[in-house]
């Protein structure tokens, strides 16, 4: 199977946020032809996901090595793009389209090594494909597929894109919601009224202005992003209700609970905090044998083996645990942005680094 048709078949098939049951299909088609038995989940109504085993013990004993991805893309302005976001298109060495670098043509290497890595006979300490769906609003998918892995696997190779660069964990998210409360009036007469919008205005303020962020070694800053603020029903009525979305990425060192309790006092008594999405951190020794594997396949493959401080994303690593080294063939700039595209030659380069480094993971089983 080459890489780059299976790439180009992936972003053919629109999984903005949906469908992913098509994508599902094509692959269970492709491992199935080359007689691996694959379980297709439906996470939700057209929303499959996919898990296919080789080697190995059911019970997970020798400590299998994971492959995962996410099947399904950021929603598409087509208004926008000069290229065909479905067409997959290749020019001057580049693969245009959604989803080609986040992250159809990780995926497609992944599967691609899998299959190689599985027509080779030899004593497989284990290795499992899962790709999910619904990656991209919080790693909903992969949750329904964390009670089928591993409770130990040797590593988890999460091809998100990094221009196959290894990367040794990511940042947490937490998302809050805040919500102010106060009383309507004419617009008027606003001092008859308590203006709900200005109470959270000002508490939102204060929260990105607290000191309460920390800092971390490797993964660098907390961030905080006032990412929706929805308040009022028409402009001539004061607004009695108004929400606002905060998008936090953490680091390891606070726990989420103790971090959402800061956001409450510093935005102060007035306002109510509920979480939206919990994602913890996610950080690998770079010590750790996997890591290490990685980089001597890297260093064999005349690839750049020093590993990137952290993403600033999440990733399905999150839910699925670790160890995680990530690593993929798409641009990281290029990821949910106009006329997206992936390096032909970096599709190639991961089938590459995948496949030695199932070998060297069964090396050593």
């Amino acid at each position: 199977m080459d890489a780059l048709t299976l790439t180009r078949e992936l972003i053919r098939l629109n999984t903005a946020l949906d469908g992913e049951a098509a994508a599902a299909a094509l692959i269970a088609r492709r491992l199935e032809a080359s007689g691996t038995a694959t379980t297709v989940l439906e996470w939700r109504s057209g929303r499959h996901q996919l898990i296919a085993r080789h080697g190995g013990d059911l019970d997970g004993t020798n400590r299998p090595v994971i492959l995962t991805g996410h099947l399904d893309t950021v929603a598409v302005d087509t208004g926008s793009w000069t290229a065909d976001p479905w067409g997959a298109d290749v020019t001057d060495g580049w693969v245009y389209g959604r989803g080609s670098s986040d992250m159809k043509a990780g995926v497609a290497a992944l599967t691609v090594a899998f299959i190689t890595h599985a027509s080779r006979p030899h004593r497989c300490r284990g290795v499992h494909l899962l790709l999910t769906a619904a990656e991209e609003t919080g790693c909903e998918g992969a949750r329904q597929l964390a009670d089928a892995m591993p409770a130990d696997p040797w590593a988890v190779i999460v091809a998100e894109p990094t221009a196959n660069r290894l990367v040794l964990g990511h940042k947490g998210a937490l998302w809050l919601r805040l919500s102010a409360h106060g009383r309507a009036a004419h617009g008027s007469r606003p001092e008859l009224g308590d203006n709900a919008a200005l109470r959270l205005a000002r508490a939102v303020q204060d929260v990105v202005a607290a000191d309460i962020w920390p800092t971390h070694p490797q993964l660098g800053a907390s961030t905080v992003n006032v990412g929706t603020f929805h308040a009022g029903q028409q402009v001539n009525l004061v607004p009695h209700h108004a929400e606002a979305g905060l998008d936090i990425r953490s680091v390891p060192g606070v726990q989420h609970a103790a971090l959402a309790r800061a956001v409450g006092t510093a935005a102060g008594a007035h306002v109510d905090v509920t979480p939206m999405l919990d994602l913890a951190p996610v950080l690998t020794d770079p010590a750790h044998p996997a890591a290490e594997s990685m980089r001597a396949v890297l260093r064999e493959l005349g690839l750049t083996d020093d590993p990137l401080p952290g993403a600033t994303y999440f990733t399905d690593a999150a839910v699925l645990g670790g160890p995680a080294l990530i690593l993929g063939p798409g641009e990281p700039e290029q990821a949910h942005v106009t006329d997206e595209r992936c390096r032909v030659e970096n599709i190639y380069a991961a089938c590459d680094v995948y496949t030695s480094l199932l070998d060297k993971a069964c090396a050593q089983h």
